[in-house]
């Protein structure tokens, strides 16, 4: 059966593991590069971008709005990325988000700098997706925002102000939601004549990892950004912003847990190569999570490449309050591994996953409950109570067009006969081959 088929029979795990796993460029990174790329006076090359529905998205998006992307014919992995002539957007265009988080939270900023109106849409399903805070804070900087639908919501359009403000911005959203919005903002930041003040209006922030991985991308193209994550404020000075002329992506490593996470679940060792020493993606913090549930982790260097090597027996230990605040996105992996803990865990830290391409939270509890197991959501999780191995028992599984709970599914069939995975192919949003990356970890 192809990834292209509706219904896929996930693999039982035969025999302990013994399988390295290359992963793709991170999303993450691809697509803050392609935009900070879009925002420079010169061309930069990117190398081992990501290429999946979301990055062909983005590139689409800025395409329509003057900006080229040249891939290379022998490596499509390394793409060129050249910004308009006069750095002016061009306007009276319409933009496809799919169901592209970044895209549909990122670009809007860029319509601030167009020459008209710019008209954004998406998958249907993109409908149900929080906008409105990175919206409104385009408003307080003088745009105009027509609404096609909801209120707060795709589809829209995006009129740019006659003038941006001269002085420095002050903007305040509650970003409570995605950290995509305070991201969305601090992007386009270095490019207002004033710069920006940011304040984010609510109690907590989720996913910080992701904004400093922001303040990281903006500092690198030449940008200068303070931030103060306890008074929850961001301040941009006016900069020219320029990428450097090759930059290398990172290895995503929020798609790697589902492959090391299955050494905990089938027993064996999986590699990963390319582990960044240091990294600002929240994947990084994935090796120290496997630890606590029980994993061997070690970072060999072999030939030069430094790997991520986790090693399981098929324990999982429970983890009791396992906050996961700094790393939310890993989050669908991490469940499918404590459902087959020794111990109840509650998952927290994750209440935000409620707008992500689906409710994260709802969707979890309700595949976990299909196949057996006992889980429910919390104000702020998930609570996953073990089951006997007996009580557990194959489902089709939904995946609510969401890829991580495509790879969710994926890995309770690793040890639970019978899983079948609806439309696995929307994996193809930032694993085009997830598919044939699976069955080779089995050796199949």
């Amino acid at each position: 059966m192809t990834e292209q088929s509706n219904l896929w029979p996930a693999p039982l795990a035969g025999k302990p593991l013994d399988a390295t796993v290359t992963v793709s460029g991170s999303k993450s990174l691809s697509n803050r590069y392609l935009m900070l790329a879009a925002l420079g006076s010169q061309p930069v090359t990117l190398v081992g971008l990501l290429r999946s529905r979301d990055t062909d998205l983005m590139m689409g998006a800025l395409e329509a709005l003057g900006v080229r992307c040249e891939v290379d014919s022998q490596v499509d992995t390394t793409v060129t990325v050249m910004p308009p002539a006069n750095g002016r957007f061009h306007g009276d265009v319409d933009l496809f988000c799919g169901l592209a988080g970044t895209v549909m939270r990122f670009v809007p900023g860029l319509a601030l700098f167009a020459d008209g109106p710019v008209r954004f849409d998406g998958d249907e399903q993109a409908y149900a997706r929080p906008m409105k805070p990175v919206l409104d804070g385009l408003e307080q900087l003088g745009a105009t925002v027509e609404y096609h639908g909801e209120v707060g919501r795709l589809p829209f359009t995006i009129t740019p102000p006659a003038s941006l403000p001269p002085t420095q911005a002050q903007v305040s959203i509650d970003s409570s939601g995605s950290s995509q919005f305070i991201s969305g903002l601090l992007l386009i930041g270095s490019r207002l004549p004033g710069g920006l003040a940011l304040r984010h209006t609510g109690e907590k922030t989720p996913s910080l990892p992701h904004i400093r991985m922001t303040v990281a991308d903006v500092t690198g193209a030449g940008g200068v950004i303070e931030a103060d994550e306890t008074a929850r404020t961001w301040t941009v000075a006016p900069h020219a912003l320029q990428l450097p002329e090759r930059v290398t992506v990172e290895p995503d490593l929020s798609n790697a847990a589902p492959f090391l996470g299955a050494a905990l679940i089938a027993g064996g060792t999986v590699r990963v190569p390319h582990w960044p020493e240091t990294t600002t993606q929240p994947g990084g913090l994935l090796p120290g999570y496997l630890e606590q549930m029980g994993a061997k982790v070690s970072f060999p260097e072999i030939d030069g490449i430094r790997y991520c090597e986790v090693t399981g027996d098929g324990t999982v230990h429970g983890l009791d309050t396992f906050d996961l605040t700094a790393a939310g996105e890993i989050a669908p992996s991490l469940a499918a591994i404590l459902v087959f803990a020794d111990a109840p865990t509650d998952m927290v830290g994750i209440g935000h996953l409620r707008g992500h391409e689906t409710n994260r939270l709802a969707a979890l509890v309700n595949e976990i409950t299909r196949v057996g197991g006992k889980a429910e959501e919390l104000p702020d999780g998930l609570h996953i109570e073990p089951v006997p191995a007996d009580e557990l028992h194959g489902a089709d599984m939904e995946t609510y067009a969401d890829h991580r709970m495509a790879t969710f599914a994926a890995m309770l069939g690793l040890r639970i006969p019978g899983i079948k995975v609806i439309n696995v192919a929307t994996t193809r949003k930032t694993l085009p081959d997830f598919v044939c990356m699976w069955n080779g970890m089995l050796g199949e």
